[in-house]
């Protein structure tokens, strides 16, 4: 069941954060490649859909969802909880309680892929599995994961090191995604995108590999 006690957000404050979170990224297009608009309003209209089937409470889920990835406006390559002073003053402004604004910030931490469990709330169930969808997209190793690379600052080896790190296990032990129907949904593009990250783990150790890499223009 939902732990949120205290009154949900209105619509008129998740069309406050919306607006502000859309601004911020309009603002900062060139920085968030990645984590971009096109990101967040994936992610959102997910997690809504999510929250609807799994008996969350839907406006806390669709406000976590719109400021889930706000850290990555305060620093490239960074935690939630880097975001938590610019995603708690984006609630402020739009008048969400400061309760609610406390548990909205739970639900993004509790949904982080790095250290969610199998047993967080309803609320970091749904916002979890719309942003774990958005990884396990056909697409996204195709079209997106290059943008990940040049926002974040990072290698090809340290991307393939930090997906299949800390994703694989919540493969293998069965709670990649927590909704039934997404897990049989999207299931099998998650185990080839995880196979093809390991895959490139394994080609990254020859040094051949290495070489040509090193000489791509």
């Amino acid at each position: 069941m939902s732990t949120v006690s205290a009154p949900t957000v209105t619509a008129r404050a998740v069309s406050e954060v919306e607006h502000e979170v859309w601004r911020l990224c309009r603002d900062l297009a060139a920085k968030l490649q990645f984590h971009g608009w096109h990101h967040v309003s994936f992610v959102r209209e997910k997690a809504v859909d999510f929250a609807r089937r799994n008996g969350a409470d839907v406006a806390l889920v669709e406000v976590a969802a719109l400021v889930h990835d706000v850290n990555y406006m305060v620093r490239r390559n960074s935690l939630p909880v880097d975001g938590r002073r610019l995603r708690l003053s984006i609630l402020a402004g739009a008048g969400v309680p400061d309760a609610v604004a406390a548990r909205v910030d739970e639900v993004v931490e509790e949904a982080e892929m790095r250290t969610r469990h199998r047993h967080i709330s309803l609320e970091a169930q749904a916002l979890s599995d719309a942003d774990t969808l958005f990884k396990a997209l056909p697409v996204t190793p195709v079209v997106l994961a290059p943008k990940y690379l040049a926002e974040n600052g990072i290698t090809l080896r340290e991307l393939a090191h930090k997906i299949v790190g800390e994703q694989r296990a919540k493969h293998d032990e069965g709670y990649y995604f927590y909704d039934p129907e997404a897990a049989a949904t999207y299931s099998r593009w998650a185990t080839a995108n995880l196979e093809l990250w390991q895959c490139i783990v394994e080609s990254l150790n020859d040094p051949t590999v290495d070489r040509l890499l090193a000489e791509v223009p």
